[in-house]
């Protein structure tokens, strides 16, 4: 009788049970499309992602019935998991990216929202940004995206203590650099930490030597069409002089296959395995999380001149404002997005980004306090032209054949002749 009374009881309990998953699964729902705003980043480090818990906390409080679920996925990882759901029609909702020619194929699919609206009904929040920091966002006179983490420029990090232990001074000019790189390797230190196998690391040697030699109308032209484009003597030399600083052991063995994203450059500082390492601006943040320690012998001078090139010393590469924010048109509440942008972006949490992460942000308001960041601040305020990540600035796949040949220069498997032809042929047939 007992096995009877379970028999019928099993029917009933089935259906009990699927009753409530559909309730939970219906609640869900519900809340993924109503309730639930998703916002990507690469800000992994524990100070930068706190800006952004902090921000959302605060859009929390003051829009009730939303939550913000968080994603920090470090760089390349992170540029897959993006492109798989772009491709999938899954994007999140708010979500960093680079700006640039990239963000610009998405806009052009038809999968951004365009943000103008939103920006022209809040002048004044629109005004406290830095105003070159719209120009990577804005399209056809409309603005898709908002700069959230940096003014973001490389220079050359160097360890102070071992400068002093080699009785070595920063290079100004390209004869001072090889010098160093000498007296370096002489000791069995690499002048340069590079960890290339993202290749956009070795891509800022490229964009400084170009300018240093060139300035910044031969790349303004190679985009235009003009002259020679890619296969300009500036871009031929400046492939010439990568390869001279490899040939001359400037560089830690194995560069193309060290990954900067899991701090291969930065551990060869660390250790005092090499001396000098060229990258952006927010390695200043990403060593005082990492290392603090380390972070007092830190310090940094700009690219040296080229003897005879026509760029101004005081040019730079990099971007006013970057990690920029966004909405993907998948996004079913692109309203209440943009006050979650607006949040991650306030004043306190710009602020935050200043005082706590050594950032420098792209407003016009913000306190700095941090010598090491002010000089910062000084190089971009003082930059005649700030050229724009190349692999930003160019087409999608045009950016990733420069990335690929400038592997290949630091590699030496490939000429810089060739490196020039294949850049100027990818440009010819549309990038």
């Amino acid at each position: 009788m007992a096995h009877a009374v379970l028999s019928k009881a099993r029917p009933v309990v089935g259906a009990v049970a699927m009753v409530c998953s559909m309730l939970a699964a219906s609640t869900a729902a519900f809340a993924a499309d109503a309730q639930v705003i998703t916002q990507w980043d690469q800000q992994t480090n524990a100070t930068s992602s706190k800006v952004l818990r902090d921000g959302a906390d605060r859009f929390e409080k003051a829009v009730p019935g939303y939550k913000v679920e968080q994603s920090h996925v470090l760089n390349e990882a992170y540029k897959t998991k993006l492109k798989v759901a772009f491709g999938a029609n899954q994007p999140p909702c708010v979500f960093e990216n680079w700006g640039g020619g990239g963000l610009h194929e998405y806009v052009k699919s038809g999968q951004i929202v365009d943000l103008t609206p939103y920006l022209n009904k809040d002048p004044a929040y629109r005004g406290r940004f830095m105003k070159a920091s719209w120009d990577n966002t804005t399209f056809d006179g409309k603005t898709y995206g908002v700069a959230a983490e940096n003014a973001a420029t490389a220079v050359i990090f160097y360890n102070k203590e071992v400068f002093k232990k080699y009785g070595i001074t920063p290079p100004k000019t390209w004869e001072e650099l090889m010098h160093v790189v000498d007296v370096l390797k002489s000791h069995n230190v690499a002048a340069f930490s590079l960890a290339n196998k993202n290749k956009w690391t070795g891509s800022m040697y490229y964009m400084y030597i170009v300018d240093r030699i060139a300035g910044p109308q031969v790349v303004k032209d190679a985009l235009a069409g003009k002259g020679k484009g890619f296969e300009d003597p500036a871009f031929i030399e400046a492939g010439k002089r990568i390869q001279d600083l490899v040939k001359a052991g400037a560089f830690a063995p194995g560069i193309n296959g060290l990954d900067y994203d899991s701090g291969a450059s930065r551990r060869l500082l660390y250790t005092g395995k090499a001396a000098m390492e060229l990258m952006g601006a927010w390695e200043a943040s990403t060593i005082a999380n990492e290392n603090p320690g380390f972070a007092k012998d830190l310090d940094f001078f700009p690219f040296p001149t080229v003897t005879g090139g026509k760029g101004d010393p005081r040019d730079m590469i990099g971007t006013v404002g970057d990690g920029f924010l966004s909405i993907s048109t998948e996004c079913k509440n692109p309203d209440v997005a943009f006050k979650l942008i607006q949040a991650l972006t306030d004043e306190q949490a710009m602020q935050a980004r200043a005082t706590d992460d050594h950032k420098l942000p792209p407003v016009n308001n913000v306190k700095i306090d941090d010598p090491f960041t002010q000089r910062l601040q000084q190089l971009l305020a003082a930059a005649p032209s700030v050229q724009l990540w190349y692999d930003q600035a160019l087409p999608p796949a045009l950016g990733e054949m420069h990335k690929d040949t400038t592997q290949e220069l630091f590699g030496l498997s490939i000429t810089p002749e060739a490196a020039a032809q294949q850049m100027q042929a990818a440009f010819k047939k549309g990038g």
